[in-house]
């Protein structure tokens, strides 16, 4: 009987890669291959070389080898070409080239049918509650035809096909793509210079999470009072509390329909007087909960989905729906749990997902997700209101790469102590000050290096930046030395 092991890939270092050991080698022994590291021949099964009749009168040698295998007896993708990688000899230019195309299959492919992902349909990207993702086919092919349970092929842990989700980061990371596809590397900008260094007295001060802590990072905010870090992640516990010192000092928001729980949050902030504001993409609500994790308010009618907020000096909160095209001012009572008004300010948007709020001045910032046009990948455009939400100025990728040297894919954004605009941009992994409103734009990298895909941004009351990394599912908090 043929014994097969399929390794399971996770998360390390910002994307999904395939781990290469002995195992592997053990995995190709068994089904007759060998790699370059056992000092065997990689492409011809042991039975050929120990004299041993074939499955088949095929002719000897490594084509003789392939022939005789079928495409279920093949090594599956991440273990064809593995001879010399596993030995620790030097790689070629083009060795290395051949492991980032395959690096990039690891990524944007189901590990089970192998199967590139895409935004619709059964090749859509969905999270199990374990963490690994799969896509929408697999989850209903595993669940079987009465789609009650089903087992994650990775580490057999059950859930029920309802407590899936959308992958976000691989959907935002698709989008980015474009209908076009293209190589990841030169869709996130990267090239063989190396990143620049970051700026003079600016410095990694703290890092939080990482995954198994956080799995799928999609907002973070700070707290104006305490100093205490929110962050909204697609963990058990949707919602992880951290203190100044970076402990974790609460978890709360399960999957449910329950009042203090969350289906599938896209944006977290904090209100001054200390609450807890969350959209929820599960249900397209907005919902608000105490320190302690007590729901106190959840507002479900009149969304379409509801995805970035940002809280006022006020504790109003300002937040964007995605579907509708629209900004809306949300005032509420939290302490008392009631919702006094929720008002459209601003309509014709085109997707609209961050939001950032000036303390100072009142200005919004808002991050458009403008959708690509054939071949052409998707671009975003940055748009600034006054407090009044008059239109100060908006500029969108294309303009920026007029002005600036690189391709820019805002995800995030955020207003500074001077209120400076910031945002990340996922093509640079970078940190970029855009300017003042009356001063946008400017090119000024904050942080451009250390960064795998930065989705969420926010600044401290002593003036630290956040920045949450969902490629490494961490938040880094940078301060002046």
């Amino acid at each position: 009987m043929s014994v097969r092991i399929w390794w399971v890939c996770e998360y390390s270092g910002g994307w999904l890669n395939i781990l290469e050991d002995t195992w592997m080698c053990w995995w190709m022994y068994a089904h007759g291959w060998t790699c370059g590291c056992r000092g065997g021949r990689g492409d011809i099964p042991r039975s050929r070389r120990e004299g041993r009749p074939g499955p088949c009168s095929a002719p000897a040698g490594p084509q003789g080898a392939r022939a005789r295998l079928g495409r279920a007896q093949r090594p599956p993708r991440w273990a064809r070409g593995i001879r010399g990688r596993c030995g620790g000899s030097d790689r070629s230019p083009q060795a290395g080239m051949a492991a980032e195309d395959e690096a990039e299959l690891s990524l944007l492919e189901c590990r089970v049918c192998f199967e590139p992902y895409g935004p619709d349909g059964q090749r859509r990207p969905l999270n199990l509650p374990c963490g690994h993702v799969l896509c929408r086919g697999c989850v209903g092919a595993l669940a079987g035809a009465e789609r009650q349970r089903l087992e994650c092929p990775f580490c057999r842990r059950l859930c029920g096909p309802a407590e899936t989700s959308d992958c976000r980061p691989l959907l935002q990371l698709l989008e980015l793509l474009g209908p076009a596809g293209g190589g990841l590397a030169s869709a996130l900008g990267r090239s063989g210079g190396g990143a620049a260094a970051a700026p003079a007295g600016l410095g990694l001060r703290l890092c939080l999470g990482g995954w198994g802590s956080l799995v799928n990072p999609t907002g973070v905010a700070a707290c104006p009072g305490s100093g205490r870090l929110a962050v909204a992640h697609d963990g058990k516990k949707r919602i992880h509390v951290f203190g100044p010192s970076g402990f974790c000092l609460r978890r709360f928001g399960e999957r449910g329909d329950a009042s203090n729980d969350i289906k599938y949050p896209l944006d977290v902030t904090v209100t001054s007087d200390g609450h807890v504001v969350v959209t929820d993409g599960g249900d397209c609500s907005v919902k608000a909960f105490d320190f302690e994790g007590r729901g106190v308010l959840a507002v479900r009618e009149g969304f379409c989905l509801p995805w970035g907020l940002d809280a006022t000096p006020k504790s109003e909160v300002i937040l964007t729906d995605s579907e509708a095209g629209a900004l809306y001012r949300l005032t509420a009572d939290f302490q008392r749990g009631e919702l006094k008004k929720c008002q459209m300010i601003r309509s014709r948007l085109v997707s609209p997902r961050a939001v950032a709020v000036c303390q100072t001045s009142g200005a919004v910032v808002v991050i458009e997700h403008l959708k690509a046009r054939g071949a052409s990948r998707g671009s975003t455009r940055v748009t600034i209101f006054s407090a009044e939400m008059d239109l100060i100025g908006q500029m969108d990728s294309f303009g920026l790469n007029l002005v600036f040297p690189s391709r820019i894919y805002a995800t995030a954004v955020a207003f500074d102590k001077e209120g400076r605009v910031i945002v990340t941009d996922v093509c640079s992994q970078a940190v970029i000050c855009l300017g003042k409103p009356e001063e946008f734009p400017i090119f000024n990298p904050l942080i451009s290096n250390g960064l795998s895909y930065p989705v969420g941004l926010t600044y401290t009351a002593n003036n630290s930046l956040v920045v949450l990394d969902s490629g490494d599912h961490s938040v880094k908090v940078y301060s002046s030395a």
